[in-house]
């Protein structure tokens, strides 16, 4: 399915957009699916402004968008994922996703001035209201997508005065080639038999020194000696884990180069931090 990446800081009319495309779409004769972000909150049984207070219950819900998305994508239909999608490393790992199953992908931005978003989400009923605590966290958090980004490419930024530019959408999802897989999504032919050892042996070491190197005060453009390579900032341990779990988890499934594992964590942690 082609993919539809939907993000937008609270109340800037995300849900609406997706159902406006959903209804475009399936004019078109397309078979149309949604991972809704709200939908998986509510049946996960969080309340709203609880859920986006609390770390762990975001986390699990990334990772359901993630699992959603991955078993749904094909290259016939559209796949539009509801949601914030605030974090540009989210962001590319839905990217990396569509070219594995090699289909183009889009970002449409939902662009509204924070004091408007508020007053919107003022006119919302009570029980559906963010906070001010949890609004404000949120705009804080939020990564904005930017076009030069290949992950956030093509990107369609609109407010809500805007009408969605919907022939041009289609055409960039439609008319252009499936993106090409590169060393990170595509398997190799052969596999060396320690791989499963040098992955986990390379990933742990870098990430052993960058956090030796956050520990002696050397926060940005950590060097890596031993593979010629740079890390742009250093994050927490806990933040460096759970991004190298990630990347275990998709180089386990789709496997590459030894030489290129290095480089490839590199790349992957340079994006996501």
């Amino acid at each position: 399915m082609p993919l539809i990446i939907i993000t937008g800081i609270p109340s800037s009319g995300k849900t609406s957009r997706t159902q406006e495309l959903k209804s475009f779409f399936s004019d078109k004769n397309k078979k149309v699916e949604i991972v809704s972000e709200s939908d998986l909150v509510i049946k996960g049984g969080f309340i709203k402004n609880d859920f986006y207070m609390d770390s762990k219950k975001e986390k699990a819900i990334r990772g359901e968008i993630r699992s959603a998305v991955q078993r749904t994508l094909n290259s016939r239909d559209v796949l539009i994922v509801d949601g914030s999608n605030y974090i540009k490393g989210s962001r590319y790992e839905l990217y990396c996703l569509s070219k594995l199953y090699k289909t183009p992908q889009c970002t449409i931005q939902c662009d509204l001035p924070v004091e408007h978003a508020w007053l919107m989400n003022s006119g919302r009923d009570e029980g559906e209201q963010y906070s001010r605590d949890t609004f404000d966290a949120l705009i804080l958090r939020y990564e904005t997508p930017n076009n030069k980004n290949r992950w956030d490419s093509p990107l369609f930024a609109v407010t809500p005065d805007d009408k969605l530019p919907l022939e041009d959408i289609y055409h960039s999802l439609y008319s252009v080639d499936a993106p090409k897989p590169n060393m990170s999504t595509q398997s190799p032919a052969v596999s060396a038999t320690n791989y499963l050892y040098e992955l986990d042996r390379i990933s742990q070491e870098i990430v052993n020194a960058i956090i030796t190197a956050d520990q002696m005060g050397i926060t940005s453009d950590i060097k890596l000696p031993s593979y010629d390579l740079i890390i742009e900032r250093s994050t927490s341990a806990a933040q460096l884990t759970r991004l190298r779990r990630q990347f275990l988890t998709y180089s386990k499934m789709h496997q590459v180069e030894l030489n290129q594992i290095a480089q490839l964590f590199v790349q992957y942690l340079n994006k996501s931090i």
